[in-house]
């Protein structure tokens, strides 16, 4: 592809989004970043945690999304008793009219183009393991049978980050299957008005479809294409690398503060999540200030304080802004 070409899929795409984004507003009102991030984790084909207290508009963000992305949605509300085959589907012994008896497979809600998993972390380890190889490969496997699921295949997940009785803390594994982490925060005054305005009457937002399935294929495809500059590379290399203790490129703050830290997946979340982000805002490359600027949302839940760090009070999402912009202050400086 030649760049003019690109250049023009890109224009085409930027204002298909621009549209995209301004019909889930009229359903989510305000929260731009949240619905940024969203987007970001849908054109680069991975998941996204919703972290937020209820009441947020969580569930009503990801109906909007379905819509105006043109996907076909399910919803599984996980709660204790929630069992693997109530999201992966399970095989029932038929009799036929001729008396023979055979197995047949019936497809759970896992087998859609956008799953809800409502509060996520309310089910068991066993239930929650159960979406890691629909995340991570796209197929599930029953009785031995792989099954392939429809592309594109995206979960959304919302979790309360205080409620913590009867839950059951997602694994590293499980967390790090997720894109990017999205915490919906309380909105601004003048936001919050908008909302009670809007929500209180007799008419809802309207939103309605933009893009088709095969549309946020080609997206994500050409997310793939766009070129990234030396500069960030080389930034996202040194943020990921600096966050792991105990390595010669570990700062002493995160050397004495973090627990664990990203993995190489980490980096190629950023990579994507830096390009979608240039492809939102309609330009044709990403910045280094994109780097440092999702630093947060892909890292924190990859990595954890240690116990000592967690005792005095220090935030993860403030050791991450730091170390992002020591490592930009010394890239520019070189």
């Amino acid at each position: 592809m030649s760049r003019n070409d690109l250049m023009s899929e890109i224009d085409a795409l930027s204002a298909k989004l621009t549209q995209a984004k301004e019909s889930v507003t009229r359903r989510f009102i305000g929260q731009n970043q949240v619905v940024d991030l969203v987007f970001s984790a849908l054109l680069c084909g991975g998941h996204a945690l919703l972290v937020g207290l209820p009441g947020m508009g969580k569930t009503r963000l990801v109906d909007a999304m379905s819509t105006v992305m043109g996907l076909q949605g399910a919803r599984v509300q996980f709660t204790p008793d929630l069992m693997p085959a109530d999201i992966l589907g399970s095989e029932v012994l038929e009799t036929a009219v001729d008396g023979t008896r055979s197995f047949r497979f019936i497809q759970g809600p896992v087998f859609c183009q956008l799953l809800l998993a409502d509060e996520i972390n309310r089910a068991s380890p066993r239930t929650q393991s159960a979406l890691l190889q629909a995340m991570q490969e796209k197929s599930v496997t029953i009785a031995g049978q792989a099954h392939k699921l429809t592309p594109p295949f995206h979960v959304l997940a919302t979790q309360n980050p205080l409620e913590q009785e009867g839950t059951y803390p997602l694994p590293e594994a499980q967390l790090d299957r997720f894109l990017v982490q999205v915490d919906v925060e309380y909105p601004d005054r003048d936001t919050e008005r908008a909302i009670l305005l809007a929500t209180t009457g007799t008419q809802d937002g309207d939103v309605h479809a933009v893009l088709t399935a095969d549309e946020l294929i080609d997206a994500q495809a050409l997310i793939r294409k766009m070129p990234v500059g030396d500069s960030v590379v080389e930034l996202i290399l040194d943020l990921v690398r600096a966050c792991r203790p105990d390595t010669d490129e570990a700062s002493n703050l995160v050397s004495t503060r973090v627990a664990w830290g990203p993995g190489p997946r980490a980096a190629q979340a950023l990579m994507l999540m830096v390009r979608a982000r240039a492809l939102l805002d309609g330009r044709l490359a990403p910045s280094v200030q994109d780097v440092v600027d999702l630093a947060g949302p892909v890292l924190i839940h990859r990595m954890a304080l240690t116990f000592a760090a967690r005792a005095e009070g220090h935030s993860l999402n403030a050791l991450i802004a730091q170390v992002a912009q020591d490592r930009l202050q010394k890239r520019a400086a070189a």
